[in-house]
């Protein structure tokens, strides 16, 4: 079951860094490499920091092969047919859900304490796309004022895999527990605009 949820979460991971290259004058080698990095790059992090070698995506090359076929079959599908913007967004909703879970129960095989599970879990949830962003020359939409409960969404949804876990004995429950967490967060943020409070500083005073 984790194989093939893994396998998905790449090729939407895949996916999303199709659909940013859209309009961006990139070609199809382009695009390649922006889907490898945001199928990869928070997951490569994720290895690196536990200390996980060799690499996943190294140590079985399939999940390579899964990647660059989702975004090759995203290039020629963006080339014939205009995707609504909320397709990108929905696709890194289900990234973030998808890789948030995967990451955190990485880091729990690793016996680390439960912060830094879930500290794993946001940075296999987010990192990718950050990656991608900045090769895009965009500010990464975890830092965007108008995305809503991003990194947020990643936080609950891990915390709630990682007290799951803890609570109850199966596996499966926590997995779709924190992956609909996840996702049902960043969909409300989408949908009606929620966040958290915005750091303005003290108001001015009035000048009279």
């Amino acid at each position: 079951m984790q194989p093939l949820l893994e396998h998905f979460g790449v090729a939407v991971g895949a996916i999303t860094g199709g659909l940013a290259a859209r309009g961006k004058r990139v070609d199809l080698f382009g695009v390649l490499v922006l889907a490898l990095v945001a199928a990869f790059g928070g997951g490569t992090i994720r290895d690196v920091i536990l200390g996980e070698h060799p690499i996943f995506w190294v140590r079985d090359g399939s999940f390579v092969i899964t990647a660059a076929a989702a975004a090759i079959i995203t290039f020629f599908i963006a080339r014939v047919r205009d995707l609504p913007r909320n397709v990108l967004l929905i696709a890194d909703a289900l990234t973030l859900a998808f890789f948030t879970v995967l990451g955190a129960e990485k880091a729990l095989a690793h016996s680390v304490a439960p912060q830094i599970v879930i500290a794993m879990g946001v940075n296999t949830g987010v990192a990718g796309g950050m990656c991608r962003d900045v090769l895009m020359s965009e500010i990464p939409l975890v830092f965007r004022r108008e995305i809503h409960l991003y990194a947020t969404a990643s936080a609950i949804g891990a915390g709630c895999f990682v007290a799951m876990r803890h609570w109850l004995p199966g596996r499966t429950a926590a997995l779709v527990a924190g992956t609909l967490v996840t996702l049902a967060l960043r969909l409300a943020g989408i949908r009606w605009r929620l966040g958290l409070p915005e750091f303005d500083g003290p108001p001015k005073d009035v000048e009279r």
